[in-house]
């Protein structure tokens, strides 16, 4: 199976899930990249069952409603059943690594109100320590220099994103180099260094779910 139909069938597991296990006319959370992509067209399938949805991301806003499919402001839900997103590492503990698209802030506010969390991945995502994939954190731009500084003092060695601007206003930097046996506490070490408005480590709030796409089918895992 290719990379690609691998994401079609995770999304349609996702899809699948929300058809079965959430109540009908329910808020849902989507999140941003290519395998959330595939679970807005499998989403659009079942809308007629979705009250509205939530999105990560302003990408991901136009493709929901280029669907028909519903699109409200966070601020604006009580509850929300589901999230459902991709990822760019995860761990069999179900912390993630996240950013690639550059939606690692919303993804996160998004992922904290949700009841369930689900990570619909393929399985060359599955690592056992993160950090092979650049960790992008989310920068004020007035602060860039002197983050990146603060970057390297732990050992990591950060790029800027070029000519990339978050749907926040803010710049990226990706840091290569790290090898990260404690996700959690690196989450909130990052958090303590000013100027940085979040980072793609979702540790403190892992995901609940993974369904993992592989050629012999979708598992599915929970932490």
């Amino acid at each position: 199976m290719t990379q690609d139909e691998l994401k079609q069938a995770v999304a349609k597991a996702a899809a699948d899930y929300v058809a079965a296990e959430v109540p009908a006319n329910s808020i849902l959370g989507v999140g941003t990249g290519s395998t959330a992509n595939f679970f807005i067209d499998e989403l659009a399938k079942i809308k007629s069952r979705i009250a509205a949805t939530v999105a990560s991301s302003e990408a991901s806003r136009k493709r929901l409603l280029d669907h028909g499919i519903k699109v409200v402001d966070l601020n604006d839900v009580e509850r929300m059943p589901v999230y459902v997103d991709g990822a760019d590492e995860i761990t069999p503990q179900l912390a993630m690594l996240k950013g690639g698209g550059g939606a690692l802030t919303r993804e996160k506010i998004v992922a904290a109100v949700a009841d369930t969390f689900i990570c619909v991945c393929d399985q060359s995502k599955l690592v056992e320590r993160m950090g092979k994939f650049p960790l992008p954190v989310e920068v004020i731009p007035m602060a860039r220099a002197q983050v990146a500084r603060e970057l390297a003092k732990l050992g990591g060695q950060p790029k800027l994103r070029e000519g990339f601007t978050t749907d926040n206003g803010n710049v990226i930097l990706d840091v290569h180099g790290l090898s990260i046996a404690d996700p959690a506490a690196f989450e909130t070490k990052l958090n303590q260094i000013v100027g940085i408005v979040t980072n793609g480590l979702f540790a403190c709030r892992p995901a609940d779910l993974l369904l993992l796409a592989t050629p012999e089918g979708v598992r599915a895992m929970r932490g």
